[in-house]
């Protein structure tokens, strides 16, 4: 699969389906989806990012660029001392693959060893690219691939990959993240809800490619996961802004402090049982997938909690509400600082 990362830092095991899929408004979307149709089915029209909302963007990188890079720092040390310097990263497209890119030079920086890093597609209720998985399982051992994600919101993906990995004997269902306020795994940069900048845009951080698709028309049994690439947006490609920004900030020996708390699920639960949402897909919390909401979804309301009510870490959050025309409420949340949810069909 093409994208405009370097096939020294990522090898992508997708199928390119460019020209081949429609896509479509969110509202459309949400449509479809809320009535039975898989999100892997169709892709979401990229949002192309306001000039103000760049500068916020650019603003917040500055500003939260360093906890972001310590948070990588510590997860590095973290996954080179609990699996060693054989280790193959295996992110998963689209959001893990900056993070793994990183991850990559991160250890080959300070560990001096260059690991194999690939990218495959995971989907919820459909699981992970099987002829992917065959791909690396004929190249490497099982009990050396490591998975890769940018952050845990509650979990979903991470149980669908505990379900997958049961396919593959000797490879761990382990998930290595920069942040995850949820608590669920040992692989963590910090357990704090942290501005991760590869949260805040689409595919123009992304190496230019969509999320992932499956549908079968167009994907056959032995392909791999369908992809766009998006040619149109090189002009504005930040991918490689993002990877060397951030590794301009590398240091060695971070340790951090945060704390894993109660999983977060049952804060999630919470809050559904507290609107009637009896579909917890709908709540989507922290940083990074209340910003997906926002970018790709049809927001219903954001919720931060007041602690951060004047956060510049939630800038870009503030700004694309006030775009998508959401409602703020702040709450008081406690493995989160936000939390997105999406408006149901029938209020659509």
């Amino acid at each position: 699969m093409k994208s405009s990362y370097k096939e020294s830092d990522v090898i992508f095991l997708l199928k390119d389906v460019t020209g081949l899929v429609e896509p479509l408004p969110s509202v459309e979307r949400e449509r479809l989806i809320q009535s039975g149709m898989h999100y892997s089915e169709m892709l979401p029209i990229e949002y192309i990012p306001t000039e103000e909302y760049m500068k916020i963007y650019f603003d917040s990188f500055k500003v939260f660029g360093q906890k972001m890079a310590d948070s990588l720092a510590s997860l590095a040390d973290k996954v080179i001392e609990k699996r060693g310097k054989n280790v193959v990263l295996v992110s998963l497209a689209r959001a893990g693959t900056p993070i793994g890119v990183l991850l990559k030079r991160y250890i080959k920086w300070k560990y001096e060893t260059d690991v194999a890093h690939y990218s495959v597609s995971i989907i919820r209720d459909r699981g992970i690219d099987d002829n992917a998985m065959k791909y690396i399982l004929s190249r490497h051992k099982a009990k050396d691939i490591l998975f890769v994600d940018g952050w845990i919101g509650k979990g979903a993906i991470l149980k669908e990959l505990k379900s997958a990995c049961e396919n593959y004997k000797g490879v761990s269902d382990e998930l290595a993240v920069v942040s995850d306020p949820a608590g669920e795994t040992e692989l963590a940069g910090t357990y704090d809800d942290i501005f991760i900048p590869s949260s805040a845009l689409n595919a123009t951080v992304c190496g230019l490619v969509s999320r992932t698709f499956l549908r079968y028309d167009i994907i056959g049994k032995d392909d791999f996961h369908g992809a766009v690439y998006y040619k149109e947006y090189e002009e504005n490609d930040l991918s490689y802004h993002f990877i060397e920004n951030i590794e301009k900030l590398f240091k060695k020996d971070i340790k951090d402090k945060s704390i894993r708390g109660a999983r977060g699920i049952i804060e999630v639960k919470k809050q559904a049982g507290k609107y009637g949402i009896k579909d917890i897909n709908l709540i989507k919390p922290g940083i990074g997938e209340t910003t997906r909401v926002l970018l790709r979804r049809v927001p219903w309301k954001i919720l931060i909690d007041e602690r951060y009510k004047d956060d510049k870490e939630l800038r870009h959050i503030i700004k694309l509400a006030g775009e998508r025309e959401s409602e703020i409420e702040y709450t008081c949340l406690n493995n989160y600082k936000c939390m997105g949810i999406i408006k149901k069909m029938k209020d659509i």
